[in-house]
């Protein structure tokens, strides 16, 4: 059985003029590789034949996320918002604009009985998925994981889905976000998927504007039907089947998290032990190494809204400006023995929002930082515990965590057997 095992980023040949094909074939390798040979946390290089500027470091996520400085409006690539966000996303907005429709989502956080709602509603579906099992196991980890997260949240954000139709959904909110990082099958399959996905809910959000549906108050369903923008403005059907899949699509996006926490409690053991037990500080220093340690974003990026420098750097006004996410989370002056798994760093010390961020930086309530990162933390933090109590074993598989797959998961997806109750 082979398994992932961090190790520190090896060298490739530089693409002098462009860089676009260099970082499809390297993957999360790409930046952190060119960063480290260029000696610094700056980098000039070339994407799609844009100037783009790359930035890494606490200070550098500082300086991205200031909209003085930094806007995402325009600058998120049309193959991104055609798969992973949508057109029209609060992703591409910035100001007033930005402001009000993040509301929106935070809104969700206090409604429809807030993150514990959904947390309970997704241990329940893990509790009646696990009963079943060991029936026909083994079963893959990540395909379950999404299903139980696709019903819970689904349930929780008032959109009907019927138990046949669970399977079909979740594959599609997996496709999603599966295809935004490649060029090839996965990519298109991941724009039929939202093409279709879009406008199911978005005749959803007609019935209910019509009076023919019903959404229980406070639901995502209601909230979105309901909002208004920034200049008063409900969302049009299309636009609010968008900011719906970006409810559901990264709540299943935590079956990746779910398979790296597999994966790291089957490479270290003690670790299963230390969320069965409820050691210190656990789940939550789990699930903060969890999405430090394992690759999920490589990068984030913005355009420059005016002339600007960094750390010496010219950044003119319209460059692509980039966040390094994976090399600053494996960053030796920023974590301590960054290539080792180790829960018990978050012990003593302070979560910086501009050091760890696997979904963004800075304040959620107003910045660009994902405002379901509560939600994600606390799904993977339940599940996990489940998980280390759930008696299974892996059989042989391939564990193999490939840096040159964007998003990348473990290659099997973590096939595990239950087995039945004594």
């Amino acid at each position: 059985m082979s398994s992932h095992r961090a190790t520190p980023l090896d060298s490739t040949v530089v693409t002098p003029l462009d860089s676009t094909l260099a970082l499809a074939v390297e993957g999360y390798a790409w930046l952190p590789n060119r960063m480290r040979r260029a000696g610094g946390d700056v980098l000039s290089t070339r994407l799609a034949g844009r100037r783009t500027v790359a930035l890494r470091g606490p200070a550098a996520a500082r300086f991205f996320y200031d909209e003085r400085n930094v806007r995402r409006h325009g600058a998120l690539p049309e193959p991104v918002r055609s798969t992973l966000f949508g057109h029209g996303a609060v992703h591409t907005l910035d100001g007033a604009a930005h402001r009000a429709r993040k509301a929106m989502f935070l809104a969700l956080l206090t409604d429809a009985g807030g993150v514990d709602g959904l947390v309970a509603r997704a241990g329940t579906a893990w509790d009646e998925a696990v009963a079943g099992w060991a029936t026909r196991s083994p079963v893959v980890l990540f395909d379950e994981a999404a299903q139980v997260l696709t019903r819970a949240v689904c349930d929780w954000a008032g959109v009907p889905v019927t138990p046949a139709q669970t399977p079909g959904l979740a594959a599609d909110l997996v496709t999603l976000v599966d295809g935004f990082g490649t060029a090839g099958p996965r990519h298109w399959r991941a724009r039929w998927a939202r093409r279709r996905r879009e406008a199911w809910l978005a005749d959803l959000i007609d019935r209910v504007r019509r009076g023919e549906a019903a959404a229980p108050p406070g639901s995502a369903v209601d909230v979105v039907a309901r909002h208004r923008d920034a200049d008063g403005a409900g969302l049009d059907g299309r636009t609010a089947a968008v900011e719906l899949l970006n409810v559901l699509r990264p709540t299943v996006a935590v079956s990746w998290f779910l398979a790296f926490a597999a994966h790291a409690v089957h490479q270290w053991p003690w670790q299963r032990e230390q969320l069965r037990e409820g050691a210190p500080g656990y789940p939550g220093t789990f699930v903060h190494e969890v999405r430090r340690f394992y690759p999920f974003a490589p990068f984030v990026g913005g355009r420059a809204v005016r002339d600007l420098e960094w750390a010496g750097e010219p950044i003119p006004a319209g460059a692509t400006v980039l966040l390094d996410i994976y090399g600053q989370h494996h960053d030796d002056r920023f974590w301590r023995d960054p290539y080792r798994f180790d829960p018990d760093r978050f012990l003593d010390r302070e979560v910086d929002p501009y050091e760890l961020l696997p979904q963004g930086g800075g304040d959620p309530a107003a910045g660009h930082r994902c405002p379901g990162e509560a939600i994600t933390e606390a799904l993977l933090g339940a599940l996990a515990v489940r998980l280390a109590h759930l008696d299974y074993t892996l059989p042989e598989q391939d564990l193999t965590i490939a840096l040159r797959r964007v998003p990348t998961r473990p290659r099997s997806g973590v096939l595990i057997a239950v087995r039945p109750p004594r």
